[in-house]
């Protein structure tokens, strides 16, 4: 007996719910960050009252920033999150600007996830340095073939990876203030709170925008959010809350278990907060909590990033193969195959957790411009249905939108090259865009 092919399809199932929505949110944005920057943000804060601000301002403008887009998200619930609203709010030119940013950056932050999963692994099983490059392979095309294999799989591993390393940093922050030494012992009464520099809370603020760094990743899963115009803004804003009310407690355990020059010296504040209290045991505690966390953020990756590329192709502004959509397993899987070649490829070449960092920057600025488009979008589309309107307006997004822009200036005051070389790199995309549409009517000329 034969069956006939399945036909091509070109549409993406809704399949995925506000849970899931929301473990994408805390997933991705959870990563590594948590335990790298807490010692550069307290080296420039300075003290209590900087540090306290540092994490506060900076998980305010992530809600700000969710809050605004949630009403983009709602109105457009299609694959491509921000690639769709810039598309809709300033045209075609812009859209691509923001893909080309999102090619630039993806396959490396999944290629610098997935090499630090390896380096941590390597703290349980000997594993040579030139193998971790090959782990870190091996660990993408896993992820990846689980979700070119199924979105509803993807959801799983997101899901319980997510509630893990939540559950597991809550629980890292009440063994920590549970048996750190109290009363005059306790570093975090001992110290006081100081008056809090600005100066150094704006170059704070460029580090922890990179640990709030992510929440923008569900919209570009808004063509499979079932009830979008519900999931979609309860899934941003209830996951970056998450988010914040976990930073600012694991960071209160930091200062409760170490005194504030250690943990502005500290090149693993983790693992040296959790061996101050639980002893050796403590740096293998936060070794396998390192690799939950990153394992999670990856998997949200990989689920959300590559329908960027599909909504690209599907408007005909990137190679109309990556637009396809698996007949039997309703996964965009060119373009997850495409993305995760690329990554493997950063992963074996070199190192590539520095130049992700200095990319942390790249999206921000089209953050602003999508929610700039908000108020283009109201008054050029005012009867356009909108089932969630943006709380606050104007005032929260425009806030979220000024923020962004001191946080730019400020890096570009602070780390004038990096950033600007960043800034350059993305701005190559306009002529690569008239290159593009000169190609596709060449081809229509045919």
């Amino acid at each position: 007996m034969t069956t006939a092919p399945l036909a091509p399809s070109r549409e993406l199932p809704r399949k995925l719910g506000l849970v899931t929505g929301m473990a994408v949110v805390v997933g991705v944005i959870i990563g590594s960050g948590i335990f790298r920057v807490p010692s550069p943000i307290a080296a420039a804060a300075g003290n209590l009252t900087g540090i306290t601000l540092v994490w506060v301002l900076g998980g305010v403008i992530a809600l700000f920033g969710a809050l605004s887009i949630a009403e983009l998200a709602a109105m457009y619930p299609a694959a491509g999150g921000p690639y769709v609203y810039l598309r809709e709010a300033y045209g075609r030119p812009l859209a691509f600007l923001f893909g080309w940013m999102w090619l630039l950056t993806e396959p490396i932050s999944w290629a610098a996830q997935s090499l630090m999963f390896a380096e941590y692994l390597g703290f349980f099983v000997p594993i040579p340095s030139a193998a971790q490059h090959a782990v870190a392979a091996v660990l993408i095309l896993l992820v990846a073939a689980a979700n070119y294999r199924s979105v509803k799989l993807g959801a799983v591993i997101q899901n319980t990876s997510t509630a893990a390393k939540v559950l597991a940093i809550i629980g890292l922050a009440a063994a920590i203030f549970l048996l750190a030494p109290g009363g005059a012992a306790n570093p975090l009464t001992a110290e006081p709170m100081g008056t809090a520099k600005w100066s150094g809370i704006g170059i704070g603020l460029i580090a922890v925008l990179w640990a709030y760094d992510g929440w923008e990743n569900l919209t570009t899963l808004s063509g499979e959010v079932k009830n979008p115009q519900r999931n979609l803004p309860l899934a941003l804003v209830g996951g970056v809350v998450v988010v914040i009310v976990v930073y600012l407690l694991i960071n209160a355990a930091y200062l409760r278990a170490l005194p504030l020059p250690q943990v502005i010296a500290s090149k693993s504040v983790a693992a040296d907060a959790a061996g101050t209290v639980l002893g050796r045991a403590g740096a293998s505690l936060v070794g396998a909590l390192v690799m939950l966390s990153v394992f999670g953020t990856l998997n949200g990756s990989v689920m959300s990033s590559p329908r960027v590329f599909f909504a690209m192709a599907e408007d005909g502004l990137f190679f109309r193969t990556v637009g396809r959509v698996h007949p039997r397993y309703q996964t965009p899987y060119v373009a997850i195959g495409f993305i995760a070649v690329l990554a493997v490829i950063y992963v074996l070449l070199r190192d590539f957790m520095q130049l992700a960092e200095a990319y942390v920057l790249g999206i921000w600025p089209f953050l602003a411009l999508c929610v700039i488009g908000l108020f283009i979008l109201r008054r050029t589309r005012p009867d356009f249905p909108r089932h969630y309107r943006a709380i606050g307006y104007p005032v929260i997004p425009a806030l979220f939108v000024l923020a962004t822009l001191v946080v730019v200036a400020n890096s570009l005051y602070a780390q004038f090259w990096s950033t600007a070389a960043s800034i350059l790199i993305t701005l190559a995309g306009i002529p690569l865009y008239f290159l593009w549409q000169w190609r596709q009517r060449r081809r229509a000329g045919r």
